[in-house]
């Protein structure tokens, strides 16, 4: 059990229990940065797996249990404070979000608690029980883990997701969904058209929406490819170079604002791939 890829696999999952825990106290940008680090661990957990022949049935499980917490729970969460924020004046950031419903403490777990901020919490569970006063839109959030939860039991029993995936993978739509708060901490008080922009694409109007997308995008019989290479060589593996060529010139580029974009330039080319096999095939069969 206790093996180098499973040690990394819980690594990834501590880091999605550590997002959660700085989702709900405000601090969404370091929740963002954990779940970028449940990434890697994720990463080389399979990676290490491969390399040392430690595969099994029992490091597969645990990478989809780590998976549902870092890339399901986590994000939901997470952008369940997104859309608090957004339904809330953004001068309470730094205090109680919001002060109706979700009580989420931007300070609270971090720092010592203060007489105000402990009353505060206490009458939370009252508030709570107000069902009029609940602010529900951004339970909407909790669509990613529950269609994250189905995804991950679906690539365990699909044959046809060994060497590509059916489906948009829980790792890519979370590091989509990441962009959200790391955009708002650095240019959430900064006037500019970079405000301006991710204000307007936190509203629930428009961030509902994604998210109801996003989130069936995880089940839907779409095939995408994946980065793994059998070989280094340029036939057969187009796609995948032209990803991670686009991948090296948007993020240096771009910064933050690359995040969403690879995750949509992904399903592009996943698209063209398709439409491209598909016309190969009509072609030998007629």
């Amino acid at each position: 059990m206790f093996n180098i890829p499973n040690l990394f696999t819980a690594g990834n999952m501590l880091c999605g229990i550590m997002a959660i825990f700085f989702s709900f106290s405000g601090r969404i940008e370091w929740a963002a940065f954990f779940i970028f680090g449940g990434a890697v661990l994720d990463f080389f957990d399979g990676f290490l797996a491969r390399i040392l022949k430690q595969q099994g049935e029992m490091g597969k499980q645990l990478d989809s249990l780590a998976d549902m917490i870092t890339f399901g729970l986590a994000p939901g969460i997470m952008m369940m404070v997104v859309l608090a924020y957004a339904t809330t004046s953004p001068s309470l950031w730094h205090g109680i979000l919001p002060d109706k419903g979700i009580m989420l403490m931007a300070d609270t777990l971090i720092h010592p608690v203060h007489e105000d901020v402990t009353a505060a919490f206490y009458n939370w569970k009252s508030e709570l029980l107000d069902f009029e006063e609940v602010n529900w839109i951004p339970f909407a959030a909790l669509l990613i883990p529950f269609f994250s939860m189905f995804r991950l039991a679906k690539f365990n029993i699909d044959t046809r997701q060994s060497e590509s995936f059916i489906g948009l993978p829980t790792p890519a739509n979370t590091i989509f969904f990441t962009a959200f708060p790391l955009l708002i901490m650095q240019f959430g008080n900064i006037p500019g058209w970079q405000h301006d922009l991710i204000m307007q694409c936190i509203q629930p109007v428009v961030l509902i929406p994604i998210i109801v997308v996003m989130s069936l995008l995880l089940v839907a019989e779409l095939p995408l490819f994946a980065l793994k290479f059998k070989s280094f060589t340029w036939k057969g593996n187009e796609i995948r170079y032209i990803f991670l060529i686009s991948c090296g010139l948007l993020i240096p580029l771009l910064l933050i604002w690359s995040v969403p974009i690879i995750v949509l330039l992904y399903l592009l080319l996943s698209f063209i791939q398709n439409t491209i096999r598909k016309k190969q095939t009509h072609e030998i069969q007629s």
